[in-house]
């Protein structure tokens, strides 16, 4: 079992103690992503992300940030999301309290050095330009684009080259002065040491103090744009369809996630044993979801031959509309349950995972629930709840398609984009 202690006017800590666990996870979530941008400072809250690692106040080279963690046998890394950035390290539990030492400094006491953001910059270019390079990656970028339209959920999380290189010193500074207040931190722990010594240390390294958020800007309820295609000379074409979904926290959510699972998630789920295995038209198709606090996608990708385009987004189509109209057999949805199931519990048997779990639950949603409470909500799931929520989800004039193909291979994909 978790516990839970909000410090005034400071973090909120979340852990569980394992006993005996050889490693030690530590999260730092800090309550800002790139939602909270505008348009001449996206990328801002990746860019801060960065930075934080090329000094801080104990460790003031890049050198010192990563030595203070791999020199002592653990890792660490961050992320930045649209509606948090999140910070970590595991470490083997005789250095547990290190951990939370160098993520404090990281989040607590950055540089933010004129000469790092300088050298930065080019390095998250290059980054940017990685990922467009890449349209098995790019093409989540394209649909995003197509679904949110011109609002933070539809533009890169890192930017573009004209965002970052327009970032001035002091919309980074500001950016982490405003948003990176002990209030806006939540600080998730799980490995073999009681709560109350994590809540002290917690309260010696990352103080108190708080600033107030904006709220998001809402969501669009609809797609913005039905299809858009890029074209490239490629050996593959890159799909990506997707319909809106649930928010966070909806009811619906347990509902979704089995959904999910029957239709694309793991090598029995119906898309890759039809578009696969059976028509070989790709060698990976899957699906899966995105979470925000007032929206949320269901989305498919495909890597397929350009010559088989039609055909492939057909296939899928036909697996959708299947969902739909046809309850989910009592044997099928068993075994979609014992996967979700049996994949969250081997999951949150390591540490990592496990405080994953506790901060992301504490940070970005309405409460934590247990190992135990998460099964259970499987288990109440229905067919006739699939189908209900398939029957909301798939109609024609909800999805959105983003494609990068070759030269001359997508005509007709606006006409084809059509349930049965």
């Amino acid at each position: 079992m978790y516990q839970r202690t909000v410090l005034p006017n400071g973090p909120r800590v979340i852990s569980e103690r394992v006993p005996g666990c050889r490693s030690m996870s530590t999260a730092v979530y800090v309550l800002a992503g790139s939602r909270l941008e505008d348009r001449r400072t996206s990328g801002v809250a990746h860019f801060m992300e960065h930075v934080t690692f090329k000094g801080t106040h104990a460790y003031p080279t890049a050198r010192a940030v990563s030595e203070a963690i791999e020199g002592y046998g653990g890792s660490s890394n961050a992320a930045t999301d649209r509606e948090s950035t999140v910070y970590w390290a595991r470490v083997p539990a005789r250095e547990a309290e290190r951990a939370f030492d160098v993520l404090s400094e990281l989040v607590v006491r950055p540089l933010l050095r004129s000469t790092d953001i300088s050298r930065e910059r080019d390095i998250i270019v290059e980054e940017i330009r990685s990922y467009r390079d890449d349209p098995g990656q790019y093409v989540f970028t394209l649909f995003d684009a197509a679904f949110f339209g011109d609002t933070p959920l539809g533009w890169e999380i890192a930017g573009d080259e004209a965002s970052v290189r327009g970032l001035a010193d002091e919309d980074i500074r500001g950016f982490w002065s405003k948003a990176y207040e002990p209030t806006n931190l939540v600080i998730a722990a799980a490995g073999d040491m009681e709560h109350a010594e994590i809540v002290d240390i917690v309260r010696q390294r990352f103080g108190t103090g708080s600033a107030e958020l904006p709220p998001y800007a809402a969501a669009p309820a609809t797609p913005c744009t039905r299809l858009t295609v890029e074209e490239r000379d490629l050996s593959q074409a890159h799909v990506c369809l997707g319909v809106p979904a649930p928010p966070r926290d909806h009811p619906d959510q347990w509902t979704l996630e089995l959904l999910n699972t029957v239709l694309g998630e793991g090598s029995s789920s119906r898309l890759f044993q039809e578009v696969r295995e059976e028509a070989g038209l790709a060698y990976d198709v899957h699906s899966f979801q995105t979470h925000y606090a007032d929206a949320g996608t269901l989305q498919v990708y495909a890597g397929v031959d350009p010559e088989n385009l039609s055909d492939t987004l057909a296939a899928i189509l036909k697996e959708i509309a299947r969902l739909r109209d046809e309850r989910v057999p009592a044997d099928e949805l068993e075994r979609a349950r014992a996967y979700a199931s049996g994949r969250l519990e081997l999951r949150l048997e390591e540490s990592r995972h496990l405080s994953a779990w506790l901060g992301i639950q504490e940070a970005l949603h309405d409460r934590v629930l247990t190992l135990d409470e998460a099964l259970g909500e499987l288990t109440k799931v229905t067919s006739d709840d699939i189908q209900a929520l398939a029957q909301r989800l798939f109609r024609d004039e909800l999805m959105s398609l983003a494609v990068i193909s070759t030269p001359g291979s997508t005509s007709g994909l606006e006409e084809a984009l059509r349930l049965s």
